[in-house]
């Protein structure tokens, strides 16, 4: 993959010296970087949500946001250096390898993705960073396949990074703890592109970050504000409004997800604001059904959502991440969840080696809803 164009126009946008430009890929893979008319001043680069909740929207990022991001990365991570890209170049934590790189003054090292994400290519390219301080982003998925190699030689490039940042998903308290125990600095982040990606760290906001527990309409929902909010969405103003506020010279997004803050401040991320399904009178939170569906053997991940019934109103569903999806690996899969759940067990179940999963490491939330709720009316 050739990045230098790409890199020559995104330059060109953060110095001011070119227009905004949204990375795309080619029908042959290769990225292209299109300039885009924004009508907002010192805009930089328009990137698209992940679509994982709906239609993708087409971000405005600016070139204040992007720089105050990198800034306060380098602060958190403590020191600039080299990254490696293994995320897809389109969307914000791939964008922002570029822009990393492009304020540290180094060249971003590629993997190579022709068959898609591996542990010997992410190895092989690893292997190719030639300075002292590195970095990477990466998803639980990737972080996981990694993790499962038998290769001795991806452990000891993972160990090499300074800090390896895990985000786009929740990362189960397994895999932590497996990459903890491994010797891996791994350093979970939370953000969207709406806040230049990831901006809280291991719970704790960057500096120049904001994060607060909305209140009345926007109770319980998780508000990030400051330096790396996005100006808005591109041609939707009344998405904008919706997303977006301006509060005593502070820009907030408001997020779709529910959370709670301690006392000193740290973020615990409690599941999406849309997760509560309310079955036959009762109502029941996804994100808890998740939990313990992960908690039962022989279960990697899973996505649990309401689906429409006729019986219940909405029927709790779920796509659930096997290690043995033979019948009689369901068959014992479908005691535990019983058991652990009760009358909250998933009416629902599609059970595969893994969830769906959108190109930038994302579940795909639509794709599985589509597929259980034509499962669960045929049943």
């Amino acid at each position: 993959m050739d990045i230098d164009p790409v890199l020559k126009a995104l330059m060109a946008a953060l110095h001011g010296e070119g227009p905004a430009v949204e990375i795309v890929l080619d029908d042959n893979g290769e990225p292209r970087a299109v300039p885009v008319e924004t009508g907002v001043e010192e805009a930089a680069v328009v990137v698209r949500t992940s679509g994982s909740t709906g239609t993708p929207k087409a971000t405005v990022l600016t070139v204040d946001a992007l720089a105050a991001s990198s800034v306060s990365t380098a602060m958190a991570l403590r020191g600039e250096g080299q990254w490696l890209l293994a995320l897809p170049l389109q969307y914000v934590a791939g964008i922002q390898v570029l822009v990393r790189s492009l304020y540290a003054g180094t060249r971003p090292w590629v993997m190579d993705q022709t068959n898609g994400f591996t542990p010997e290519a992410f190895t092989a390219a690893a292997e190719e960073l030639t300075d002292k301080i590195r970095f990477t982003s990466l998803v639980p998925t990737q972080l996981q396949r990694l993790l499962d190699s038998p290769a001795p030689e991806t452990l000891a490039v993972l160990r090499r990074f300074n800090a390896i940042l895990l985000g786009g998903a929740p990362a189960s308290p397994d895999l932590l703890a497996a990459a903890h125990a491994e010797g891996l600095k791994v350093v979970t982040t939370y953000g969207s592109a709406e806040t230049c990606g990831g901006c809280v760290y291991d719970g704790d906001p960057l500096d120049g970050v904001e994060v607060r527990i909305g209140d009345g309409e926007l109770e319980g929902r998780v508000l990030l504000g400051g330096d790396t909010v996005a100006a808005g969405y591109l041609d939707a103003a009344r998405a904008s409004k919706a997303a977006f506020f301006e509060e005593d010279g502070v820009r907030w997004y408001i997020t779709g997800d529910l959370g709670e803050l301690s006392d000193d401040g740290k973020l615990t991320v409690l599941g999406r604001a849309d997760d509560v399904i309310i079955t036959g009178g009762v109502k029941a939170s996804a994100a808890y059904i998740q939990s313990k569906l992960e908690e039962l053997d022989g279960v990697t991940a899973a996505f649990v959502a309401g689906v429409p019934s006729r019986e219940w109103g909405q029927a709790v569903a779920a796509y659930v991440a096997v290690t043995d999806p033979s019948p009689e690996g369901i068959k014992g899969f479908t005691a535990r969840r019983e058991a652990a759940l009760g009358v909250l067990a998933p009416k629902t179940v599609l059970s595969e080696k893994e969830l769906l999963m959108l190109p930038n490491g994302k579940p795909d939330r639509l794709a599985m809803i589509d597929l259980l709720s034509t499962l669960h009316q045929g049943q």
